[in-house]
């Protein structure tokens, strides 16, 4: 119970210091410089340009209602729960940014990448916790059940461009739509590299004569377990042995010093891993990302 509670504490100190850093990047690089934001937040940009006394956090608080009732049926409470706090933190911290500085215009291409990089960052870190921040981040959400193959960052990227495109026609300015495009494209890469790329892994395809001690010592010097595929020369029609092992990248130059050391006729390919779930990697949980 103690380690339960522990846990939900962390995760949302996480969802509130993400939603803080969120606010100030969509303050300090989208809003000064009328760079076209995406999703429910892009549409109060919008309602924001037309009615300036409405702030942008209220209205996305209100316009996310329809979409967590729909939700709440598809994704359970939990995750509900967790998104309505992120969405409300993030929009108050939006809003009262926004009051408490006047954050000046800068070089519109720094904003447009160092907004992405924030906003992905930030978006990410939430969706680690089992959370989203409302809007189209929780449409992707919803998405990602019937499409679970795409990333959540190509997900967000092809329901945000529609609102990035509304954004541009609101400010009468198409460099605002075109600088969204990019801090958009930077925004779901950074979103991907926070969900996927933290666990970076690689895999290895070993063909060698001494197939036994390679392994063996994979297994005693990296702590890695290998696999054993029953291959034949094409050429030669002889049988060989093919060792796969997948391994953190971290351990890429002790594992090519290893086979190295024992054999150093051996064949080696080294491949990006995407995804490794299993003993030493992720665990493969319900409602992956």
């Amino acid at each position: 119970m103690r380690q339960t509670a522990s846990r939900l504490v962390r995760s949302y100190f996480w969802i509130t210091a993400a939603s803080a850093v969120y606010a100030l990047g969509f303050n300090w690089c989208y809003v000064p410089n009328e760079i076209g934001f995406g999703g429910i937040t892009g549409v109060g940009q919008i309602i924001n340009a037309l009615l300036p006394w409405i702030p942008i956090g209220a209205i996305v608080i209100v316009l996310n209602i329809p979409l967590f009732f729909l939700g709440w049926r598809l994704l359970g409470g939990h995750l509900l729960l967790s998104s309505l706090y992120a969405m409300f933190t993030s929009s108050l911290f939006v809003d009262l940014s926004a009051a408490l500085w006047r954050f000046q215009p800068m070089d519109p291409m720094l904003a447009a990448i160092f907004g992405g990089i924030l906003t992905g960052g930030t978006l990410g870190v939430v969706l680690l916790q089992g959370a989203t921040t409302g809007g189209t981040d929780l449409l992707a959400r919803l998405l990602k059940l019937k499409i679970a193959w795409l990333p959540m960052g190509n997900l967000l990227m092809a329901v945000d461009l529609v609102v990035i495109a509304a954004v541009a026609v609101a400010f009468h300015n198409l460099s605002s739509a075109m600088y969204g495009v990019v801090s958009l494209f930077v925004c779901s890469k950074v979103m991907d590299m926070v969900l996927y790329g933290m666990d970076q892994a690689k895999v290895a395809y070993i063909i060698s004569s001494k197939p036994k001690e390679i392994s063996n010592a994979i297994f005693d010097q990296l702590d890695r377990g290998v696999t054993i595929l029953h291959g034949e020369g094409a050429w030669s029609g002889q049988a060989k042995q093919v060792l796969l092992c997948a391994f953190k990248q971290r351990q890429i130059v002790p594992l090519k010093r290893t086979v190295r050391e024992i054999d150093p006729d051996a064949f080696l390919i080294v491949c990006d891993a995407h995804d490794v779930l299993g003993d030493g990697f992720r665990s493969n949980q319900q409602n992956e990302l």
